[in-house]
């Protein structure tokens, strides 16, 4: 035995005799193991690399559950907003009639909840420029009932579709404005097929004059280029509409009670209506939402599989090291259930100290994601020009506690095996 050992099982003696009423034998170990430059095992490089491995691995769940929350969050929020939550139309979009009947149907039906109510048309049609042609989805809406929320989006001009001078106003999406090279006050035609029928001698098609009033952004490309609104009235006259609509845009108070209602109206209207909800409408990108979800599970196992693995190799390098000092101090006495405190408590401090670097980092992160927006996104793709964020103190909490559980358990095999060393063979050992 070295006099460096010796000197070091003298200050521990001493050290416990002054210390040991306070404090169990194994957090007293581990607490002079850390306390000793020597034996430290909590700064060595292998125990960096451990806890580099659990804090990047929390940082990166964190991040990609916040981000999955992110696109849930605000995509779901754009078409919430923008859309009606339940769509009344005809079935292979056939044209119903504009019936107040069916107003007063649809009030009687729903008189327990609090909604709204907007007629509206629906019509493709081809828009045109000065220097530019585009196809689009002309819609018709009543601006005394809309309900769409549009008006919330307009970042230039106004959300006027009466007339503007002598032309009828007309509202169109930012991207198509930038496509068509226009801005507010410019002038717009709109050919429109007239009565949904095809062109003729004795039914001409539509055209119509507009100028641009108001330019909208939602921050979706399957609105901002698609869609260019105008007044009911006018789309009805344009088209040749005059007792004909598209359908009903229903827009309910709380929309957590939205398939109730859409069964009570389906209970009600038979053909030729067609009652779909929002999530129906837009199946598509709420099923894309919930596809992202679904690699999470891997991501997750892959990099418990790492931290485990990281755990078990330092702590079992760390055996390997002090292999003598375990067969020391079981011979001074320590038991089975002491040794196996003091690896186990090692690899706790290595788990907790990477879960508390892990959450810092992804806290990080997403605050500069908020504030910077450094992750860009294409719009085309994502519906959104960066990556959203959203921080949830229970994603934080949830991952925490599994991580050091994990933590905990991968700790346990090798603390086990230096428990079970016999003290001649330890202290043999070279």
């Amino acid at each position: 035995m070295s006099i460096f050992m010796l000197y070091f099982l003298k200050l521990l003696i001493i050290d416990f005799q002054i210390f040991g009423e306070k404090m169990s034998f194994p957090f007293f170990i581990v607490n002079k193991y850390i306390r000793s430059n020597k034996f430290s095992f909590f700064f060595s490089f292998i125990s960096v690399i451990t806890i580099l491995g659990i804090s990047i691995g929390v940082t990166v769940v964190i991040i990609a559950l916040s981000v999955l929350d992110g696109f849930d969050a605000v995509i779901s929020k754009k078409i919430v907003d923008f859309n009606s939550h339940i769509l009344i139309s005809g079935f292979g979009e056939r044209d119903l009639n504009d019936d107040i009947k069916i107003d007063e149907k649809i009030e009687n039906l729903l008189s327990d909840q609090k909604f709204t109510i907007s007629k509206f048309i629906s019509k493709n049609s081809i828009i045109k420029s000065k220097s530019q042609t585009e196809g689009i989805l002309i819609y018709g809406i009543d601006p005394n009932s809309n309900n769409l929320g549009i008006d919330n989006m307009i970042v230039d001009g106004s959300f006027n579709l009466e007339k503007h001078e002598d032309k009828k106003g007309i509202v169109i999406g930012k991207k198509l404005s930038e496509k068509l090279l226009v801005k507010v006050n410019d002038k717009l035609t709109v050919f429109s097929l007239r009565k949904n029928d095809l062109p003729s001698y004795s039914n001409q098609p539509a055209i119509a004059q507009f100028v641009v009033t108001g330019i909208y952004e939602s921050g979706m490309p399957e609105y901002d280029d698609l869609k260019a609104y105008i007044s009911l009235s006018n789309a009805q006259s344009v088209i040749g509409m005059e007792s004909k609509i598209s359908g009903y845009n229903l827009r309910l108070g709380d929309i957590s009670h939205i398939s109730e209602i859409t069964e009570i109206l389906r209970d009600d209207f038979h053909h030729p209506y067609y009652i779909r909800t929002i999530f129906q409408q837009h199946q598509n990108i709420f099923t894309w939402i919930e596809l992202q979800k679904k690699p999470i599970p891997i991501v997750l196992g892959l990099i418990v599989l790492v931290a485990i693995f990281n755990i078990v190799g330092t702590i079992l390098m760390n055996i390997i090291e002090r292999t003598s000092q375990i067969g020391i101090l079981k011979s001074l006495g320590a038991n089975k259930g002491q040794i196996l405190k003091i690896f186990l408590i090692q690899g706790i401090y290595l788990g907790i100290i990477g879960i508390i670097v892990g959450n810092l980092l992804a806290f990080g992160l997403s605050e500069l994601q908020l504030n910077f927006n450094i992750i860009k996104l294409p719009e085309t793709v994502y519906f959104l020009s960066s990556a959203p964020i959203v921080i949830n103190p229970f994603h934080y909490l949830i991952v925490s506690a599994v991580a050091l559980i994990l933590t905990i358990l991968s700790s346990i095999i090798p603390s086990i095996v230096a428990s079970n060393f016999k003290p001649i063979s330890a202290i043999r050992f070279n």
